[in-house]
């Protein structure tokens, strides 16, 4: 008998209708909904310079972000209070001073606060008030060194499945940059998703991380996951022997870092998800983060960064591609593997899925959305 502190499911419920991952209907309801209320990743704070204006997109909401010299961050809609053109283009990057100006009639707002400052040429009758006519603002939080904004006015905690400060002795803030790759996939954002939330595939689809974390190789993400666990079995070791990162050799790229206690060491890999957009793996030498952007009903953009300490990145002849290879690796079988199971979806015989009791991770990613969708107004 399976456990009670066992995470699998003590049934086989169905997954998500078809619709889900093709009807636009649906896909407009998830980021009128989901997208709009639910605090999304945009990147690193470092992306932002000092003294600039950058265009993002929050689920179908063109963002102005805006970085003062001093550092400061304000975000506001990617809309004119004239005539709504957009103030920064899709991949532009301003230079701004104290105003940010509209590029088509010169309107000026106070970067800051998006307080209307000047109408430029026209010159507005009585009955026009400046202070009615601000930039709509995006409220913003970092974390970890990750920008991430919320289109609503009251926006809800900033939330992942393990607490937030999980990452607190990887010093995340000071970590830089070291590789990116970036590419679309054919699939609905929720069917990478649920791959990524299940290893019932992993000895079928991703045999080198299968050598790497030799618990995958049995279909499981953990142990605690097998039919006859129990609390007191010995713990397995995460990365096969000799093994201490997600590398192609299992080697770490550069000095461990220095505030990991023995147990992260142990760990090999420390995963922190947040819905909808972002999940961040960190290992003993490096971090990872893959971004999720939901272009279509089966279009996503996936987005992956690697981050170096300084002085892994200053060694002679580093080569941040080279260390990303693995997991680079990984990511194209997901990607190819979620790719496959849209393509499945979309037969007029599928209609749902049902679910096993290893992925209970998806059962609980799809209570989740349908709560999401149904809270919102």
């Amino acid at each position: 008998m399976t456990h009670p502190d066992s995470p699998r499911l003590d049934h086989c419920p169905p997954g998500l209708p078809q619709e889900a991952y093709l009807a636009q209907g649906w896909f407009d309801r998830e980021m009128a909904s989901v997208f709009a209320r639910r605090w999304v990743n945009v990147g690193r704070l470092d992306d932002f310079s000092p003294g600039t204006a950058r265009s993002v997109t929050v689920g179908r909401a063109p963002v102005i972000v805006l970085r003062d010299a001093e550092g400061a961050v304000a975000a506001f809609h990617n809309s004119c209070r004239h005539r709504g053109s957009e103030l920064c283009a899709a991949g532009q990057v301003r230079q701004i001073g104290r105003l940010l100006t509209c590029p088509y009639h010169a309107w000026a707002y106070e970067a800051a606060t998006g307080r209307l400052v000047s109408t430029a040429h026209a010159r507005p009758t009585q009955d026009f008030r400046k202070e009615d006519h601000a930039l709509l603002p995006v409220q913003s939080r970092i974390w970890a060194g990750f920008l991430f904004l919320n289109l609503s006015p009251a926006p809800l905690p900033l939330t992942a499945d393990v607490p937030l400060d999980t990452l607190d002795n990887w010093s995340m803030d000071s970590l830089r940059t070291g590789h990116r790759w970036e590419t679309v996939i054919a699939c609905n954002w929720k069917a990478f998703w649920e791959n990524y939330s299940e290893c019932l595939h992993c000895p079928g689809i991703h045999p080198e991380l299968c050598d790497m974390v030799p618990v995958y190789g049995s279909g499981l993400m953990a142990a605690n996951e097998a039919l006859d666990w129990r609390p007191d079995d010995p713990r397995p070791a995460a990365l096969k022997p000799g093994a201490e990162t997600w590398t192609m050799t299992g080697a770490p790229c550069g000095p461990a870092f220095p505030g990991l206690t023995a147990q992260e060491q142990a760990a090999g890999y420390t995963f922190i998800t947040l819905w909808p957009s972002t999940y961040v793996v960190a290992h003993v030498d490096y971090v990872r983060c893959v971004r999720l952007e939901p272009l279509t009903p089966t279009t996503t953009r996936l987005i992956a960064e690697w981050y170096f300490s300084a002085e892994t990145l200053a060694q002679p002849g580093f080569d941040a591609a080279q260390i990303a290879a693995f997991a680079k690796l990984v990511m194209e079988q997901d990607s190819a593997a979620s790719e496959m199971n849209q393509r499945g979806i979309a037969s007029p015989g599928y209609q749902t899925s049902r679910l096993m009791p290893e992925e209970y991770e998806i059962h609980r990613f799809h209570r989740w959305l349908l709560k999401e969708m149904e809270a919102a107004p």
